[in-house]
Formats: structure tokens, C-alpha cells, sequence
């Protein structure tokens, strides 16, 4: 088949097009070639429609194959007269059968046209059409495009599923805003004065009130700690921060943890809330079991070598150390 080859990787539907075209050229081919023929059939035949002889040449055929024999002058030119008008009426009627023709395959071709192309085969209509075909061809994209430029996008049509990069990035840009925002806040939390009241135990309370920032560690609190009491208490004085133990509602809270995460943790402990370092009691003239204590007790500062003395002895035998991911709400609640 002509131009399907080795090679050609179109579709059955193109194949079928493209056999559908071929018919149709060798169709044209046939109908050319017995105009020619029929052209060819009739040339030396003495007649009045002599396919390549001029006007001139037809006329005088004609003329001199009426006026064989003697004639009058006026039947002479009676004759010319109606051979002329008769020869001119004939090609009058051959032009207007040839426009005829020509408008109809212009319909047809314009039919052609109409029908929606494989843009994979858009090389068949170029072979069909010539260069006039191409210029109105080209015409009609040119209008469909400005048809298809008027319509715009449906305003009431939901499109916030659809991804859209200027709708994510402002997006992103919105949520480093609001991070960079929550940071500042939250440093300008632990940088807020905290003011703890402790009490260093060593068997007996001695009651102690510092003030430090929210933001600081235990250890940094524990620092702070052995400087205000070293005056006071030789063992205090002699021994290192990380032999000093912060024990908060009978839990020992590790070095490294803050205040500022036990707050915003609200962490609680066996006998209250982590997150209060002031002392008060829960009082109440209605005990009620469903709510739950509010009661914060001074924290205690205890000496490690003490501890390890005197653990199996109350109150130290109730100490555990601080775990964040275990609850004791059971614990601070009325009633159990």
C-alpha cells in the first residue's frame, strides 16, 4: 500500500483512512483519463466542438461544410451568421457546465474539510489539497482560535482540589510566616521570669524562693540552687550540681528537662501539677471526686549522697524518676 511501509506506526483507523483516500485519488484519476480519451476520440472528426482548434478554425469548418454547392450572397452569409451564433451559444453553455463542475467539487472538498482529522495524518491533506486549499485552511484554524480564545474559566466551577503553584507557594510562604511568628512567641515565653519556691531537704525542710527563666534547664536551676545555699550549707557547698536532685510532687525530674516544656507539657506528678513551682492548697468546702486537685507542693532539692542513704525511708521510698510518656492523673484526682 502506498505510504504505509516498514516503518508506518499509525493506527487501523488510520489504515482504513488512508485506503478511503487512495480510492478516492484513483476515482479522479479514472474520470481525468476517459475525459482524455473521449477528448482524443473526437480529434480529426470534422464537427463544431473540436477539443485544441480556436474559434476560427470551427467556424470556417462548419461554414465551409454548409456551403458546399453554389449559394446565393445572401444565403452565403445567412449561414455564416447562424454558425457563429450557434458555436457561441455552445461554448456559452460547455463554460457555464465547467463552472458547474468546478463549484460542485468545491463543495466537496469543503465536505472533506469538515470532517475532524488524526493530526497524525495531517500530511494526507496536504497531498490532497493544493496551495489554495492550504490558505483557507489555514483561515479556519485562524477563526476557531479566536473562537476558542473568548471562553474563560467558569467562575463557579470548584478548582481547589486542582494544584496550583502560585495558590501553594503563597501557601508555604504563609506557614514560615506563621512558624517564624510562633517561634518568636515561644522565646520570648521562656525568656519570661519564673520564680520557684524549693526547699532543701537534708531530713528536715528548709524553704528557699529563686528566680530563674522559663527557658532554663533543671541543671541550670540546680546551678543556681547550689549558689544560694553554698553560703549556708557546708555539703551543699562542697558537692557538684550533678549531685543535686530536684524532686517535684515525688518525682525527680532529670537535668536536661525544662521548666518551659514541663509548662506547656502540663505535665503532672503523683501528688500534682509539674507546671505550678509556687505552693498552694486545693480548698474546698465540697469535696467532689470528678475534679481534679489543684494542689502544688515545694519542690525539693536533695543532695544524691543523702539519697542513696535514706531511699527506703519516707519520703524518699516514694521518689520515681520523671517519665514523660507515663500518666499519673490517677494520682491528683479526689477520691482515689
Amino acid at each position: 500500500m502506498s505510504g504505509m511501509g516498514d516503518g508506518y506506526v499509525g493506527t487501523a483507523q488510520d489504515a482504513v483512512r488512508i485506503r478511503r483516500l487512495e480510492k478516492q485519488r484513483e476515482a479522479e484519476r479514472r474520470k481525468i483519463q476517459e475525459l482524455k480519451n473521449k477528448t482524443a476520440s473526437s480529434k480529426g472528426q470534422p464537427g463544431l466542438l473540436q477539443f485544441g482548434s480556436s474559434t476560427s478554425e470551427i467556424l470556417e469548418t462548419a461554414f465551409k461544410k454548409e456551403t458546399v454547392g453554389l449559394v446565393t450572397r445572401e444565403q452565403y452569409v445567412e449561414k455564416r451568421v447562424t454558425i457563429k451564433t450557434k458555436l457561441e451559444e455552445e461554448e456559452k453553455e460547455k463554460l457555464q457546465k465547467l463552472q458547474q463542475e468546478e463549484e460542485e467539487l468545491q463543495l466537496q472538498k469543503l465536505k472533506k474539510r469538515k470532517i475532524k482529522a488524526d493530526p497524525r495524518l495531517s500530511f494526507c491533506d496536504d497531498l490532497d489539497n493544493g496551495n489554495e486549499d492550504e490558505d483557507e485552511e489555514n483561515k479556519n484554524e485562524e477563526s476557531d482560535k479566536r473562537v476558542w480564545r473568548k471562553f474563560g474559566k467558569d467562575p463557579t466551577v470548584e478548582t481547589s482540589f486542582l494544584p496550583d503553584s502560585e495558590r501553594e507557594a503563597e501557601e508555604q510562604a504563609e506557614r514560615e510566616r506563621l512558624r517564624k511568628q510562633w517561634v518568636r512567641e515561644q522565646e520570648l515565653i521562656k525568656n519570661e521570669p519564673l520564680q520557684i519556691t524549693y526547699s532543701y531537704w537534708d531530713g528536715t525542710g528548709h524553704r528557699r524562693v529563686i528566680q530563674v527563666r522559663k527557658g532554663d534547664s533543671i541543671g541550670e536551676f540546680l546551678r543556681a540552687v547550689q549558689q544560694q545555699l553554698a553560703p549556708e550549707f557546708r555539703e551543699v557547698r562542697t558537692t557538684s550540681v550533678e549531685n543535686l536532685l530536684y524532686v517535684k510532687e515525688d518525682l525527680i525530674i532529670p537535668h536536661q528537662h525544662s521548666f518551659y516544656e514541663l509548662i506547656i507539657n502540663k505535665a503532672r506528678g503523683k501528688s500534682g501539677p509539674l507546671f505550678h513551682f509556687d505552693v498552694h492548697e486545693d480548698v474546698r468546702t465540697i469535696a467532689d471526686a470528678t475534679i481534679e486537685k489543684d494542689e502544688s507542693h515545694a519542690g525539693k532539692v536533695v543532695e544524691r549522697h543523702w539519697y542513696e542513704k535514706n531511699k527506703h525511708i519516707f519520703p524518699a521510698s516514694r521518689w520515681e524518676i520523671y517519665d514523660p510518656t507515663k500518666k499519673w492523673e490517677r494520682y491528683t484526682i479526689h477520691g482515689d
